[in-house]
This record gives structure tokens, sequence and C-alpha cells, in this order.
């Protein structure tokens, strides 16, 4: 049996934000999100965050998370304080304790199944998650014996010039097997230059303890600052432009494409320079998606085409074509074998099957049928100053160029409107709507000179 415990108390000054640390975004989810869902293949007991900076603003946040419970640190006084608040909470218990950073987001669940094999198949006290590092500088250092017992673990800012030189460092993550931790922790001092009270300085007192080495250094990196948050995101984004490459997606100039961990894409679909796919976004088979485009919380079937444009929180099925410059949003459904043109703008609208709006138009809060054509510069006005109103649209109706149809209004089906009319009340089937003033025309006018 295994407990998890996420330190996420800090309030990650050199992040110079008023935003928690661990609630920055990377790859579409917040640090202490990703943490969370790495040990869910685990199954762990239980899950329990610890919190103090900001804490109710963490807290909700990670509502959406079943199953988590939140501790609460209100001085945050180092690692071995935060743990040492889990003391009410795990009264009892006897089984393992795994304790991991709400701000080293790239760690894999493979990683932590490692680690608590070997704990566990050791019966170790305690095992720590180790690397060997280039450049150890702001890490703790690990120092082992020929059996990779762990001997000792001096805090960076504690180590002489000697053991500076050694680049075996501590990642921060640990397994302990809670019994042997919890006789020790009431016991934790504050003897550093920090004046924190350090969890190291429990590792080589409980027991058995050995270090197991991450295979890839770049699992451990904890985020400080925007700059190292930067260098986590190019490495997500390695992460899932490779994943999406080997399952057969093309990404054509990947270093210019941006991918949430969120979106699903399946094989032959076709990425162009410059796009970048965020959230809840689903795209089926077969679609080119870009180039210069943003497609976010949005789902695109098979064989759709976008391009230089931006579609948010909305449905696209097969076969319609998007671009380039058109903006849907707001919820807009569009139906197979559409063609949403030049400079069109949908909000809140549903367009049925082979529906064209090909340039200069605005839709809102409007529901078409099948087949229909909206002429150039055509606008649903559907904002009276106070309240939005809807515009209905039968199937196979055409509308002229710059059309207005003032909301509420239904228009039925096989209807015709003539270019420049401004329709302001419903329209039967089959009709044909001329709403503009007559032109007139007086030859020989000129305007007299000013006097």
């Amino acid at each position: 049996m295994v407990v998890v415990a996420i330190l996420a108390a800090g309030k990650g000054t050199r992040m110079k934000s008023n935003l928690p640390k661990v609630l920055h975004s990377l790859g579409g989810k917040s640090l202490v999100e990703r943490v969370i869902e790495s040990v869910e293949p685990l199954s762990p007991a239980r899950r329990l965050v610890i919190v103090g900076y900001q804490s109710e603003q963490v807290k909700t946040a990670l509502t959406k998370i079943s199953e988590v419970e939140f501790v609460e640190q209100t001085v945050q006084l180092g690692t071995g304080h935060a743990i040492q608040q889990l003391l009410p909470h795990l009264e009892g218990y006897t089984g393992d304790l795994l304790i991991l950073n709400g701000d080293v987001p790239l760690l894999q669940t493979e990683t932590l199944k490692n680690l608590l094999h070997i704990h566990q198949e050791n019966q170790n006290s305690c095992t720590i998650l180790s690397a060997h590092l280039l450049n150890p500088k702001g890490y703790g250092r690990v120092f082992c014996n020929s059996e990779g017992i762990v001997q000792k673990i001096v805090e960076d800012k504690d180590c002489t010039p000697n053991q500076r030189e050694d680049n075996r460092v501590n990642a921060g993550i640990y397994c302990f097997r809670w019994s042997d931790l919890a006789k020790f922790l009431p016991h934790l001092e504050a003897n550093n230059a920090q004046k924190e009270y350090y969890l190291t300085d429990a590792v080589t007192q409980v027991g058995k303890v050995m270090a197991v080495d991450v295979e890839d250094e770049q699992e451990i990196l904890g985020i400080n600052d925007r700059l190292q948050l930067a260098t986590a995101n190019d490495i997500l984004q390695r992460r899932i432009k490779e994943k999406w490459l080997l399952a057969g997606v093309t990404l054509i100039n990947p270093v210019s494409i941006t991918i949430d961990e969120t979106v699903e894409l399946q094989p032959d679909v076709i990425i162009e320079p410059q796009t970048h796919l965020r959230g809840k976004t689903v795209i089926q088979s077969g679609s080119r998606i870009g180039p210069g485009s943003l497609i976010e919380n949005s789902q695109l079937g098979g064989n759709v085409a976008v391009q230089y444009s931006v579609v948010t929180d909305s449905f696209v099925e097969a076969g319609t074509k998007i671009g380039p410059y058109a903006h849907l949003r707001g919820h807009a459904e569009v139906g197979t074998n559409c063609r949403i043109g030049n400079f069109v703008e949908l909000k809140n609208t549903e367009l049925g099957d082979s529906t064209n709006v090909a340039h200069l138009s605005y839709l809102g809060d409007t529901k078409a049928g099948t087949q229909v054509n909206i002429g150039a510069g055509t606008i649903t006005a559907n904002y009276d100053g106070v309240k939005k109103h809807k515009t209905r649209i039968g199937d196979r109706t055409r509308t002229g160029s710059n059309s207005v149809l003032v909301a509420p209004i239904t228009v039925g089906n096989d209807v015709y409107i003539a270019a420049g009319s401004t329709v302001t009340e419903d329209v039967e089937n089959d009709a044909l709507v001329i709403a503009r003033s007559r032109q007139v025309v007086k030859p020989g006018w000129k305007r007299k000179a000013e006097i």
C-alpha cells in the first residue's frame, strides 16, 4: 500500500507572479495537476496535497480532480516541516509514503513505478530518486557507498567545495516506510544555513536507504522561474511531437508547432507550420490544419481543412473547409462539406450540411439549415444593446451581398434575400425578400461650388 504526498505550499518567489507556482501551466495542465496525474497508475490509497501559499486558490484549481485531500502548511519552514503536517492525518498508517514535488512536472509514471518496486523489493526504510548531472549546481548532493546505500545528503548551500564536486544529486523524490519516518519527524532540527527543517536530515536516520538513478535526467527538472518553465515546455513538446510523428501524424516544420498533451490526433492528420493545438482538441484522419492556425477545445472531423484561422470551443464535421482568416468561437457547430471562407466569424452558430459562408460575414447566435448560401457581407444583428437574440434560417435559403438580418427573426426554406436588404420581419418559405430603399437618380445634378 502506498500513500502519495505532494508538496505544493511554496510561493515560488522567483516566478515573479501572483499565481502560485504550482498552478502555472505546462502543456495544457498546471504543474501540480501533472504531478497528480503521474501517480494515478500506481493506484495510491490516498493522495495528499500539502498547500500553504494561496491555499484556497490551489484547492479551487484542483476541485475537478476527485479523491484529493488537502493538508495545510500555514508557515513554510522547509520540506521536513511540510511532511510533519502529515502526522495527524496518517496516524496508525503502516504502509509506504511516496513524496513528490508539485513543481517537478516531467517525472514519468514508469520512473515512479521503478522507484516503488526497488523500495519494496529491498525492504528499504527509504528509497530516493537521484541523477548524475553535468552541472549539479543548486541540487543537494547524494553520497553513497559501493552498494548504493546512501550515507548522507548535503544541500547545495551547505556543501563544502569538495562536496560540490560530486555530481550525483538528490531529485527530491522519496519513498519512505511511513512507520520509520513518523518516529523521526518530531525530532527534526533546523541546523542549517536556511534555518529550515530538511526532510533530507531524516533520510540517513530512518534505517536502510538506497538511491535509484533516473535514466533521463530531464525528468527531475524543477520549475523555479520562467526560464525553467520554458525549458520544461521545450522538453514536453519534444515528447509530444515524437509521440504523434510515430503514430502517423505529419508535422511540417515541428519546431514551429505547439501541441498540448491533452490533444488527440488520428493518423494521416497533417499539421502545417505555425499552428497551435490547445486544450481538449480532437482532429480526425485526413484533416489538414494550418499554416498559421489556432485550434482550441474543438473537435474537427475527417478531411477538414483549416488555413490561417482560429477555431475555439467548436465542432466541425467532415469535409468542411475553413479560412483563410476565419474565426469560429462560442460553441459554433458546422456540418459536413461546408465552406467558411475569408474573414468570416461564427459565434454560437449552427450550420447544416453543405452550407457556405464564403466571405466577409458575421453570424452570431444563428441556426442555419442545409445548403444555405450566405452572401458576402451578410450580418445577423443579434444584439439589441441589452440582450442577444436568435436568427433562424431555413434550408436552401440564399442571402444577397450586404444583407442584414435583425434578430429575433426566422427566415423560411428556399428564400431569396436581395442584396443590400435589411430584414426585420419573419419570412415564409419560397419567398423573395427585397428590403431596401428604391434607387433614385437625378440627372444633371452637380453640387454648386461653395461661395
